[in-house]
């Protein structure tokens, strides 16, 4: 028990050291997310987005906000599904973990492309932005307690593939700005 005490400490403190980089440093590197930083964030806005819909009152609001999900999901499994799935299974020893993620992506997109053809008039569009929420909180739950901790702990790089993921999320938000789809 003392092992395993003197084991979190010895890493707490660790943390601790590495935190106190220079003030420059600190800046570039909080710029410079890893990928699992970068995926992380990504979860992080969709779920404040579902919850600006929940609270949203008034079609046109809720239009808006049902687009801007539907655009930070298609961006964001994307970039999964290009850069960051065919990297892990690279380092991974669990297939199946990926192939059940890229089915959910699939569930998800299914359910975007229907929500992007309604009116928010349609009594069927709240339930299934609502449907749509909770297979993206489903998902994200499995990549954040088991798929992301499995590939903290191999030998991938994820520095690296977070900067891959930051430029292709860069070159696909420009090319939906393009296309006419509002980035808020």
């Amino acid at each position: 028990m003392a092992t395993a005490t003197h084991s979190s400490t010895s890493k707490s403190s660790s943390r601790k050291s590495a935190s106190g980089k220079s003030t420059a440093r600190k800046t570039a590197s909080a710029r410079q997310k890893d990928a699992i930083q970068l995926l992380k964030a990504d979860h992080r806005e969709v779920e404040k987005l579902f919850g600006q819909f929940e609270k949203a009152s008034g079609e046109a609001r809720k239009r808006q906000l049902a687009d801007r999900i539907c655009m930070e999901l298609t961006i964001h499994t994307q970039i999964e599904e290009e850069i960051f799935y065919p990297a892990s299974r690279e380092f991974l020893k669990d297939d199946e973990i990926v192939n059940e993620a890229i089915v959910e992506h699939q569930a998800a997109k299914d359910l975007i492309e229907q929500i992007r053809g309604m009116d928010a008039s349609d009594e069927m569009f709240d339930a299934k932005v609502t449907v749509l929420q909770e297979q993206i909180e489903h998902h994200v739950e499995e990549e954040e307690k088991e798929y992301f901790p499995q590939c903290q702990k191999s030998d991938m790089d994820l520095k690296a593939l977070g900067e891959q993921l930051m430029q292709r999320k860069k070159q696909l938000q420009a090319q939906m700005k393009g296309d006419g789809m509002e980035m808020h």
